[in-house]
């Protein structure tokens, strides 16, 4: 660890973690400056594949659901190739584990805008019932059948899932762990148990050898580049986008757990929440050498997002001094500033914020090596350095703290700028928690009801900054017939998206006043806080 002052040291922090005074400056070279020359014969069976959790899997407002619109499938669109393969989860709550999103306009519906006292009752009994309906779909009815479905996905990202899990785990230990634990009907308990493994079963159940062994998303994805011929790749772009959960846990629950003895073991390193970063470089290293054995033309490798800039976590007051990026502390977004209090809410502090930003630098400069040695090596490996993108979204960070910005600011282009399509939004879309009321959205937009994984239109931007690195790396996109080639730069179409992303084009109304009621709770009874902490 660099000698730092004590003011922004958490003491608790690993020796192996550099503790960065400055922000880590966005790699804008997805080539790194290395120049590749290969040879393309053909045009490969399977053009588009990707391996991540739930950024890939299209996860939003606590569920996954609209896996037509994650970015793989809009991406898929844009090329003009229809043969994308992904899982699907329409149920009666539109998804797995809880859709947020559907559950505030169904409310809207029962009980209008805005919910009187008096009909708080009635609304909890309401909840209670659109809870254990979801629940025994997904426990006991059709969604707890395994599905049948020929062929493997070609979007084999998992919400949920580490570096470890996306080079090990498989369809079979997940099935294993439903038949070892039998969910239980409990009157109070009616979140859907085992989600996780439900979820994935549905990704990776056709993911299989000839000999019917389960594959892991690694395993899968060089099975899918084996259909290729001895001149032509089975994968034209292969996606991997894979390490927030490696420390997203840290906001989850509000709790830094650094790794130790046996984090690369799937049945017990659940009980950390950030892993060091010599733990994840060596976890790292091992899924690079499994992906340089699988034959793709094109290998994207996504960086890890600073996960303290979501707005699940919010910084609470102001920052901790001029020009800093960190708040005293970060809490639950519905407790306000006037309310938070250390000794009764879940909290992570400034200096632990920065030990995770640091730690997850050192992530991203191990993911940007990888990627260098490759580019050396001869093969077409890209940068995607999404981390860097949502820096230069980060609203409360840098946006509406011109002194926070760092030196690097203009020298990067500044602030992301938004299509033109999502600017002529009334509001401008941001990074803040996404919120809504009877006149429609008034803050947010990048970010769904989790606070946590994108809209719609914020899957749009990743499919767009993907789709330059795919155009640079000589992909050809197509028309809709799959043949007509697209000449120039190929734009996402942001105005179709627009319409399709339900907390644009239709936010729930009483999204202000559900916030209160939630915040009110939490501010007299603690019950929120409370709940978090007994679920992780």
């Amino acid at each position: 660890m660099t000698n730092v002052s004590n003011s922004i040291l958490d003491p608790k922090t690993p020796p192996d973690v550099v503790i960065s005074v400055q922000p880590r400056k966005p790699v804008t070279d997805p080539t790194l400056g290395i120049p590749v020359n290969i040879t393309k014969v053909g045009t490969p069976k399977n053009r588009l594949v990707t391996v991540g959790d739930s950024i890939t899997q299209g996860f939003q407002s606590g569920a996954i659901f609209n896996t037509q619109l994650s970015y793989p499938a809009i991406i898929a669109k844009e090329l003009g190739w229809g043969e994308l393969r992904y899982p699907t989860y329409q149920s009666p709550g539109d998804g797995l584990p809880l859709n947020v999103e559907r559950l505030a306009h169904d409310l809207e519906k029962k009980f209008g805008p805005t919910i009187n006292p008096l009909e708080f009752v009635g609304a909890a009994l309401f909840l209670r019932k659109y809870l254990d309906v979801n629940e025994n779909y997904w426990e006991r009815g059709e969604g707890s059948l395994f599905p049948i479905q020929q062929g493997i996905n070609h979007n084999l990202a998992v919400y949920g899932w580490d570096v470890r899990n996306v080079i090990s785990r498989n369809a079979d230990i997940c099935i294993n762990i439903l038949k070892n634990n039998p969910p239980k009907d409990d009157y109070l308990r009616v979140m859907v148990e085992n989600h996780n493994e439900r979820a994935a079963i549905r990704t990776l159940n056709s993911a299989r050898d000839s000999n019917g062994v389960a594959l892991s998303p690694v395993q899968a994805a060089a099975a899918l580049a084996d259909e290729g011929t001895p001149e032509t790749e089975g994968i034209e772009t292969l996606v991997v986008l894979i390490g927030g959960n490696n420390a997203l846990g840290s906001i989850l629950t509000f709790n830094v757990a650094w790794s130790d003895t046996g984090y690369d073991d799937m049945e017990i390193n659940d009980k950390y929440t950030v892993w060091r970063p010599i733990h994840f470089k060596a976890e790292l290293d091992q899924l690079v050498t499994e992906v340089k054995k699988i034959r793709a033309r094109h290998v994207i490798f996504g960086t890890v997002p600073h996960i303290t800039i979501v707005p699940f976590a919010r910084g609470v007051d102001q920052k901790v001094r001029p020009g800093s990026r960190y708040f005293p502390y970060y809490t639950l977004p519905w407790i306000q500033d006037q309310d938070f209090d250390p000794n009764k809410h879940p909290y992570l502090t400034g200096q632990e914020a920065r030990a995770i930003d640091s730690a997850i630098d050192q992530y991203n400069d191990y993911i940007t090596d990888a990627v260098r040695q490759a580019r050396t090596e001869g093969k077409d490996w890209y940068l995607f350095d999404i981390a860097g993108l949502l820096d230069r979204l980060a609203s409360r960070r840098y946006l509406q703290d011109p002194e926070a910005k760092p030196e690097w600011w203009e020298e990067v282009g500044g602030a992301y700028p938004l299509p033109a399509q999502l600017q002529a939004l009334t509001p401008v879309p941001d990074s803040r928690f996404f919120l809504s009321g009877p006149n429609g959205r008034t803050q947010g937009g990048l970010f769904s009801l989790d606070g946590i994984h994108p809209t719609t239109i914020g899957y749009g931007i990743i499919a767009q900054e993907l789709i330059k690195i795919m155009q640079l790396a000589g992909v050809k996109f197509y028309q809709q017939d799959g043949k007509t080639e697209r000449t120039g730069d190929i734009h996402v179409n942001f105005q179709s998206l627009i319409a399709v992303d339900s907390l644009i084009s239709r936010p729930p109304r009483n999204l202000i006043e559900i916030m209160d009621i939630v915040g009110g709770l939490d501010k007299n009874f603690n019950i929120l806080s409370n709940l978090l902490k007994r679920n992780y």
